[in-house]
């Protein structure tokens, strides 16, 4: 999901972007949905493979190893 679509998302859910970095405001979206706040953790055996952001998580995950 791209940057505008998670703050249209973010805001729909009534939470506010503000000056929020990607992976906070994407656990702040999980959370306000009553879901694990896991962004970024994805190892590549996470069970939620219908997550929207699944994909980008792994990636996210890879960047903060490095």
């Amino acid at each position: 999901m791209n940057w505008n679509d998670t703050k249209k998302k973010a805001i729909a859910i009534g939470v506010q972007p503000g000056k929020m970095k990607k992976a906070e405001l994407i656990r702040a979206i999980q959370t306000a949905e009553g879901n694990t706040p896991c962004y970024g953790t994805n190892r590549g055996d996470c069970p939620y493979t219908d997550c929207c952001w699944f994909e980008d998580c792994a990636a996210e995950y890879r960047k903060t190893m490095a």
